[in-house]
């Protein structure tokens, strides 16, 4: 055991965070502990460095339990380079090289025996604790936390605040502790970077629990989710993916387990009332005080409420979205990417990914016509309706309340109907009555959704859209992004937000290339990975002209032979008898599942959900090869 928390409660202001959680950390797991914003698991973090005591109940921890975690406020000596920086997380080891520096100087004139022994026992503990290759641990780290050796000799007063982060990073993954937390680690990090933590973290044998919104993320690193919801903590093994179907049995069987019990009682009840001064006034005492002794089942009360992202009806946009021709952005003087041509055409959705700076804001930016192009054009397509949203929430006013800035949208709508869609978002009561200004990151950007969304734009844009959200907001963002019939372009970090909504990837490389994908994420990421095009955690560009992987759809030649268009077309319709079969398949599952004869007997019910997983697995395949087909289909 490395901690234990047992029977924990915390609250604030009357509000029970924790209630009763109880789980152990064991050296060598890796954990993830999620969790709705607000659901005390930074609390849970603060009882383990001693920073909180719980209201009642025990953590205890082994002695001498060595902790490292990411302070908000990095602070570094004033003198410190970069490169010394890293290399500070080998306190121990410098102090034995330097005694060792010292021994040396003193055996060019004293032979002593004692001095030699001396000397063999430190370079020993040197050799065992890692001293000869801790140099190169810690430039590794630096390189893959986005540290080129151009920034080692730089003064740590000099970095940026995203920065100073990272170098932080880079200390306390050199850190020689037992045990990592690390809350929102992925915050700031680009995709590459990212995936280099993801390697790095998957391959140490050090033991960690982190608190993430990623949950690509988490499915990498962890091997072991702890959820804590509604105060109480569940543990799961396996990763985040698992955790979600896990998760989903427990749920159903617990509320199984509450309505039965809750029918128990109200049958109980009803006895005693109609007894208790009769004939069997003794039975009706005798189950009045075993309801009284009765452990009650939790009411988990469905799902808490989740932001409702409804898209409404939009107006049909022409074929072709967008058209970009020898695009070249940037600012003047500074060239962030060049030689962009594509086509988006209407029911696209476009993720758009890379380094940070590599261009992906300023392409949105440049096509919105915020920023001038540098050379090139840009053209818009008929009946196209935009709406913006920014990473930097630009979009609100701080000085309006909620209620005025979803009015700005809309000017005649009516209380009622404002209310009501704001309700959709989580902003319930009094709270549309607050100002902009005084909402938290989360608030803010579930507004800027909120204000984005009643517009009824027929295209989105969006910059970093599942920043702010908690992972049950991003999951119905999601859903409602997939029901959207209009057209997407999204700059986003969250590759399982990317797997989910985007059918073709805008890759922007290091070197300034830009690579069009047809496909989402992964499917992109094993492309890259299969022609030797991810280094490290660099994606590099690849030239289009050479091997070309833009979408062969709407208004494109086709070079394909009527043999093979006639195949790819029979295989089209086979995949949709087989989407529709399966369709049809889910549906029976659902009536199964949700049947109280089915749901009472377990056995049953897991084979039902099992085929119902297996079934959705196959529609999943279904739909991406279809669209694969489809998009080698040359227009009619």
């Amino acid at each position: 055991m490395l901690f234990k928390l047992t029977d924990v409660t915390k609250s604030y202001g009357g509000h029970d965070v924790l209630r009763d959680v109880s789980f152990q950390i064991n050296p060598g797991e890796k954990v993830g502990l999620v969790g709705r914003n607000g659901a005390g698991k930074t609390t849970v973090f603060r009882m383990i460095t001693g920073g909180e005591n719980p209201d009642s109940g025990t953590v205890e921890k082994i002695n001498r339990l060595r902790i490292g975690m990411l302070d908000q406020h990095v602070d570094f000596s004033e003198s410190e380079s970069v490169h010394t920086a890293a290399l500070s997380a080998f306190r121990e080891l410098h102090d034995i090289e330097a005694e060792m520096r010292r021994l040396e100087l003193r055996m060019v004139e004293d032979h002593s025996e004692q001095i030699l022994e001396d000397y063999a026992a430190l370079q020993t503990r040197f050799e065992r604790e890692g001293g000869f290759d801790y140099v190169a641990r810690a430039e590794a780290v630096l390189l893959g936390l986005k540290f080129d050796k151009s920034l080692w000799d730089m003064n740590t007063k000099e970095l940026s605040g995203g920065q100073m982060n990272r170098l932080g990073m880079v200390r306390l993954l050199l850190a020689d502790v037992d045990l990592l937390l690390l809350d929102e680690p992925t915050n700031h990090l680009d995709v590459e970077t990212v995936e280099w933590l993801e390697n790095h973290l998957s391959a140490t044998d050090l033991s960690y629990v982190v608190i993430s919104h990623d949950r690509y993320f988490l499915d990498r690193t962890c091997e072991r989710i702890i959820e804590i919801d509604g105060g109480v903590a569940a543990s799961y093994k396996g990763n985040y993916s698992k955790y979600l179907v896990e998760s989903a049995l427990r749920k159903e069987q617990l509320k199984r387990e509450f309505e039965n019990q809750r029918a128990f009682i109200q049958k109980t009840e009803a006895f005693i009332r109609k007894n208790l001064a009769g004939q069997k006034t003794k039975q009706a005492k005798s189950r009045r005080n075993m309801l009284e002794r009765l452990e009650r089942k939790t009411d988990l009360g469905g799902d808490a409420p989740t932001a409702g992202f409804a898209l409404g009806d939009i107006i049909r946009a022409g074929a072709n979205v967008l058209k970009v021709e020898d695009l070249e952005i940037g600012y003047p003087g500074t060239t962030l990417a060049k030689g962009l041509n594509f086509t988006i055409h209407r029911g696209e959705s476009l993720g758009v990914i890379g380094a940070n700076g590599t261009g992906k804001s300023t392409l949105l930016k440049t096509v919105l016509g915020e920023i001038r192009e540098l050379s090139g054009s840009i053209v818009w397509g008929t009946k196209v309706l935009t709406g913006y949203y920014s990473q930097q929430l630009e979009n609100l006013n701080d000085s309006n309340d909620l209620i005025s800035e979803l009015r700005s949208v809309r000017p005649s709508a009516e209380n009622g109907e404002l209310r009501s869609f704001l309700a959709g978002f989580l902003f319930f009561g009094d709270d549309v009555f607050k100002k902009v200004r005084d909402l938290s990151g989360g608030e803010k950007g579930r507004m800027a959704l909120a204000k984005l969304v009643y517009s009824n734009v027929n295209v989105l844009i969006l910059d970093e859209p599942t920043n702010h959200l908690d992972i049950p907001s991003r999951e119905a963002l999601e859903r409602a992004l997939e029901d959207f019939k209009g057209t997407i372009i999204s700059v986003s970090h969250d590759r399982f937000f990317l797997d989910r909504i985007a059918n073709r990837i805008l890759a922007f490389g290091a070197d300034g290339t830009v690579t069009d994908y047809n496909g989402n994420y992964s499917q992109f990421h094993e492309w890259m990975e299969s022609r030797g095009l991810l280094d490290g955690s660099q994606i590099k560009g690849t030239d289009l002209s050479e091997e070309q992987v833009e979408i062969q759809s709407s208004g494109r030649e086709s070079s394909k032979s009527k043999n093979e268009i006639r195949k790819l077309k029979e295989r089209a319709e086979t995949l949709e008898q087989r989407i529709q079969e399966n369709e049809a398949g889910l549906k029976v599952l659902a009536g199964l599942i949700s049947d109280p004869m089915v749901a009472g007997d377990s056995e049953r019910l897991e084979e039902a959900t099992s085929d119902y997983a297996k079934l959705e697995h196959e529609l999943a395949q279904y739909y991406s090869e279809w669209e694969e087909v489809l998009g080698e289909l040359p227009e009619d």
